[in-house]
């Protein structure tokens, strides 16, 4: 595998290149850029070789005192796996080395699972997570209503609850918590963190899956205007619900779908009545249509056998 700095007599392999990384991989919610020069100009940019012949391509900046961030590694699929990738951020690296830089970054995206495994395989690990939102969202003001939350871990051994609970909270930037004595087989747990922090929350949960070997639920109204579960399973989400999907923004009809409640997964982990579920647990394209978000998540934690869910 050889690699060197591209030059002006690449300039069509470039643009090949980059359509070929487009037409694969565009998923941004914007449309895609015309492929011209001005993507890699005034960046540094390389080209790897197989018998003579490019395989890929990957284009960045060195920032001396910084980092070198690298925009684009794009190896045509019939050449992937034999090391291009690897041999391009390799001469990025020992190019930055040069000038005393000690980090490299990149992006990728969330969709992209092949993506984010071959970077994790290389040593790279998450520091941030790049948000979008339509404009015209953010120029509509609405008012939004208080966010709540609670787990509930489904054992009867609130000491082991309580025990991964001090240990995982910290790390996730929460503190305190709060650990109830278990209710219909279930110990709730609070935290200033699961009210306001849905990621948190549901890693919170994840970590305690994990910990305590047990299913766990999470359950909040968000906006005061949406109810959410995410069932676990050994650490895995098993199961997740919105019922409003697209409150947040425009989704995929996919992951619309994938936003109703499952009642056959939810009747096997935590013993509801997969009719009585189907009826309560629904979903609508406005939180209008469904009844006040408090009284749903009651509805729900209800059919579950929830006991002092959402506030306690």
């Amino acid at each position: 595998m050889n690699v060197r700095e591209a030059t002006a007599a690449d300039e069509q392999t470039l643009l090949e290149l980059s359509e070929a990384l487009f037409d694969e991989n565009w998923t941004r919610p914007w449309p895609r850029p015309h492929v011209t020069r001005a993507l890699w100009q005034d960046k540094l940019v390389l080209i790897a070789e197989q018998e003579g012949e490019p395989v890929g391509y990957a284009f960045g900046e060195l920032r001396p005192g910084e980092n070198v961030h690298v925009n684009v590694v794009y190896v045509v699929p019939e050449r992937r796996r034999r090391g291009a990738a690897s041999a391009l951020l390799g001469e990025f690296a020992s190019r930055a080395r040069e000038q005393g830089i000690e980090h490299m970054s990149l992006d990728v995206a969330t969709g992209n699972h092949d993506g984010r495994e071959a970077w994790r395989r290389l040593g790279f690990t998450e520091w941030a997570l790049r948000l979008t939102v339509p404009l015209e969202r953010l120029e509509q003001p609405r008012e939004n209503g208080d966010s709540y939350g609670s787990l509930h871990v489904q054992t009867d051994d609130p000491d082991a609850v309580a025990a991964a609970v001090a240990k995982y909270l910290p790390r996730l930037g929460g503190s305190g918590g709060r650990v109830e004595p278990p209710r219909n087989g279930w110990v709730a747990v609070y935290a200033q963190l699961i009210d306001r922090d849905r990621r948190g929350r549901d890693r919170l949960a994840s970590e305690l899956s994990n910990a305590t070997a047990a299913v766990v639920c999470s359950l909040a109204v968000e906006d005061g205007a949406v109810v959410r579960y995410v069932l676990f399973e050994r650490g895995s989400v098993v199961d997740e619900y919105q019922s409003v999907p697209e409150h947040f923004g425009e989704l995929p009809p996919g992951d619309v779908v994938a936003l109703g409640a499952n009642p056959t997964v939810v009747s096997r982990l935590t013993g509801a009545d997969p009719a009585r579920l189907r009826a309560v647990a629904r979903t609508a394209a406005s939180a209008n249509e469904l009844p006040p978000a408090d009284e749903l998540l009651r509805q729900v934690a209800e059919v579950m056998g929830l006991e002092g869910a959402g506030r306690g």
